[in-house]
């Protein structure tokens, strides 16, 4: 009896230990279920809805226009369209489901679905079109160039996986006007010459984008997250160009050129006392709209890039240093031989040979004698010469914004050679770019002060703010006196038996100087030519700077007969465009000869 009841206690024991085992994993079960359901369903919960969300989301970016080039008169010469690549992610169209009006009755699925509804407005069979839907791609473009209230009624089927591609396509609707200053966007949207490079920030937008929740199928949930931040467009660049005269001025340019078979021509047009710069010409011009059509060398400016021996033209720095030295007025007098030995040897030669001619100053550049200007740089030290060099801003980049900018070759003189400390007197034994070489006669024109050119007026952004450009540098290059006494001189080189006579404007006063420089041909010997031309008018009352260069031509090389008439033509539109008024009394000259 008692070894039954030990047995009995003992089962009892074992059941309620067991009991009290089952019971507290039990409790420590649902304490633990308990603590998860509280982790997810209060502490985590908003995190998982944010995941759950992002799941359903589906983010477009909005890409934004690149903003618009113009010139000073609102003109525009580049411009942005939006439009949208339509692609499929076939994958995600497989799950597509087309509901009835009611949201729940199902009318198709998958690409079929699909393909109906999207046919009309791509104008495709659906048939063809759900062969296109159907497929492992996940980006497959179906349609390109659709503009953007296309894309709205594509996204109003609310079709999941299909997605568009915003893009931003640059237009230049002037064709080759100013295509060599605006530059262009590449194939890749890559700013890839001219001001839409160097300007690249500025035209350059922030993209926005689009947040949208789908559900099951496909379509937006209407109650769900849909935001939305627009992009916002590139600011806009105000040139100082004048579009028809840059067409002008192009024209002008290109028919020299081929009329003369030159390697190439340019021209620049600049405003007295401002600087502004109103055309800059290239013959070959890009068409940016099709720039992969033009060679390499054609899609920059050679007008700021290339550099040439001025020629002649560089005889007015030697005239004006000589003059604002004190060493020699317009009417000093000169014999002029047509050889002219200097003191250490070199022998200096006129064009075409001549007996020995008595020439005042005022005479020797109407006729542009190398002999007499070399007497007349005599009268002047190297160093001081090189200084002026310096004044005009010669050897130096004048920074007009654009890429490529050329400061020209210019050594000092303890550098030069025998020979150059003389060739540098008529424009020889350096180089400049056509920008620097306008900067010298717009100096002249405007009362010696030397203005830095402008071709960038400033820029406005997204908000309509104006920024205008930075005062342009100015300083005095020559006295007032001596510029006003250049003026007069060069009046005389479109007066009959001067040099620039092809130049003359009937009712205008033009004050120029004519240049014919050798340049070095493939093998380095000077065997080429440029022809070149500096002006400006009225010269009276001075308003335009007008520079021109004729590069290599193969006939009538001299810069009077190939550069002068581009002048004549660019002058002439400018006049009548600008509305600058004729002269009002002929030129009183100084005399050119003497007894």
């Amino acid at each position: 009896m008692a070894r039954s009841q030990t047995s009995l206690y003992a089962r009892v024991k074992a059941w309620w230990h067991r009991s009290n085992k089952f019971l507290v994993l039990t409790l420590v079960a649902l304490l633990a279920g308990f603590t998860k359901l509280i982790w997810l369903q209060i502490i985590m919960a908003p995190a998982l809805a944010e995941q759950a969300r992002d799941f359903r989301t589906k983010t477009f970016e909005i890409s934004a226009p690149r903003g618009p080039i113009v010139d000073a008169e609102g003109n525009v010469l580049a411009a942005s369209t939006q439009i949208v690549h339509v692609g499929v992610n076939q994958i995600k169209v497989r799950d597509y489901v087309q509901r009835g009006e009611d949201g729940k009755t199902i009318v198709g699925v998958g690409p079929a679905a699909a393909a109906k509804q999207l046919a009309p407005l791509l104008g495709e069979d659906a048939a063809v079109l759900g062969g296109k839907l159907t497929g492992d791609s996940t980006y497959r473009v179906l349609a390109k160039n659709l503009t953007p209230a296309q894309w709205r009624q594509i996204k109003d089927l609310r079709i999941d996986g299909i997605e568009p591609d915003f893009r931003s396509v640059r237009t230049y609707p002037n064709g080759t006007t100013a295509g060599n200053i605006i530059g262009f966007v590449n194939k890749e949207g890559v700013a890839s010459a001219g001001l839409e490079m160097s300007y690249d920030k500025d035209l350059t937008g922030i993209p926005g984008k689009e947040r949208v929740e789908v559900g099951i199928g496909g379509p937006h949930i209407p109650t769900g997250l849909n935001e939305k931040v627009d992009a916002v467009p590139g600011s806009t660049v105000h040139l100082t160009l004048l579009r028809d005269l840059q067409d002008v001025s192009q024209q002008a340019v290109q028919n020299a050129k081929d009329t003369y078979g030159a390697s190439w021509a340019a021209a620049i047009v600049q405003e007295v006392g401002t600087g502004k710069v109103l055309a800059i010409a290239d013959s070959d011009t890009v068409n940016p709209n099709e720039y992969w059509k033009s060679d390499a060398a054609n899609q920059g400016a050679r007008s700021i890039s290339a550099v040439y021996e001025p020629g002649s033209t560089g005889k007015l720095l030697t005239y004006a240093t000589a003059i604002d030295q004190g060493k020699v007025t317009p009417e000093s007098h000169f014999e002029n031989p047509s050889r002219y030995t200097t003191p250490n040897g070199q022998v200096i030669k006129d064009f075409a040979d001549h007996g020995v001619e008595k020439r005042t100053v005022a005479g020797i550049l109407m006729r542009s004698y190398n002999t007499g200007t070399v007497k007349i740089g005599e009268t002047i030290s190297d160093q001081v010469r090189y200084d002026y060099f310096k004044k005009f801003n010669l050897g130096q980049v004048i920074d007009v914004g654009m890429p490529g900018q050329s400061a020209g070759i210019l050594v000092p003189p303890d550098k030069w050679d025998g020979r150059q400390k003389y060739t540098t007197m008529f424009g020889q034994g350096y180089a400049v770019t056509l920008l620097q070489n306008a900067g010298i006669v717009q100096a002249i024109a405007n009362k010696g002060q030397w203005v830095a050119p402008t071709l960038v007026a400033g820029v406005t952004d997204a908000q309509g703010v104006y920024r205008a450009a930075e005062t342009p540098e100015r300083h005095e290059a020559i006295s007032e006196k001596t510029a006003q006494e250049m003026l007069t001189m060069m009046e005389g080189v479109t007066q009959p038996g001067g040099t620039g006579i092809r130049a003359a404007i009937d009712g205008y006063r033009v004050a120029a100087k004519t240049g014919t420089a050798q340049v070095a041909g493939p093998t380095g010997a000077l065997t080429q030519t440029a022809g070149v031309f500096n002006a400006v008018i009225p010269a009276d009352n001075p308003r335009l700077a007008i520079s021109v260069v004729v590069y290599n031509p193969s006939s009538g090389f001299q810069g009077g007969i190939v550069a002068a008439p581009v002048f004549k033509e660019i002058a002439t539109f400018a006049v009548r465009y600008l509305g600058i008024p004729p002269s009002g009394k002929a030129p009183e000259l100084y005399p050119v000869d003497y007894e």
